[in-house]
């Protein structure tokens, strides 16, 4: 089976229409406004309604945010599943409450970060923010990618993190990830997706070793 690819921090029609015509299995926008991916929910509304039926699952992100950060969301926006950067009791009752599939982001630095147990539907794994970061995610660092190497995961995941089209292959390799996650590897500038990256990228993750 192919190696799935999100393409996250999608802002503009430019970026969604070369995540949906290089295949990504997902494209992912940011409700976060520390980030430079940040959208408002009423742009995400206008281009997760231009996804035809047969295009990418449309992820939402959030941080530790409040039912009424994402119910505002989700009344203007056509999200498939939410990730989630929280506790993961938070992150059960989210699912719980909009009963939509969620992702818990985990940020790793050694193997005993892994999770065991996962009440949630998928786990993004990355590197841990560095001290000082503002953001807890989409930094993009990566972590030892041979963390995983073996690793006897609890739910389906995904590798995110410091991911380019000229290393994911590497990574994949080395981490046995099935399914990858990449935003600023695949920018032109912080929040400006290149098309051209985007397909080398999808390119990249799909060819065999």
């Amino acid at each position: 089976m192919p190696v799935r690819v999100k393409i996250c921090g999608i802002r503009d029609e430019a970026g969604l229409d070369a995540a949906c015509a290089a295949g990504a299995d997902w494209v992912g926008f940011v409700f976060f406004g520390r980030s430079p991916r940040h959208v408002t929910a009423e742009v995400a509304g206008r281009l997760t309604h231009a996804v035809s039926i047969n295009g990418p699952r449309r992820i939402g992100l959030f941080v530790r945010p409040t039912d009424d950060e994402i119910r505002h969301v989700l009344d203007h926006a056509w999200l498939d599943g939410l990730q989630i950067y929280d506790e993961a009791p938070r992150a059960m009752a989210i699912r719980e409450q909009f009963g939509l599939p969620v992702w818990l982001a985990t940020g790793v630095a050694r193997r005993a970060d892994l999770p065991a147990t996962c009440g949630v539907d998928a786990m993004v794994i990355e590197s841990r923010a560095p001290a000082g970061s503002d953001r807890p995610g989409g930094n993009a660092r990566a972590f030892d990618w041979t963390l995983t190497e073996r690793w006897r995961a609890p739910a389906p995941w995904l590798l995110a993190g410091g991911l380019t089209p000229d290393n994911v292959r590497t990574a994949i390799g080395q981490s046995g990830a099935r399914a990858v996650d990449v935003s600023s590897g695949v920018e032109s500038a912080p929040g400006v997706k290149s098309p051209e990256l985007i397909h080398a990228f999808v390119r990249a993750a799909r060819t065999p070793l």
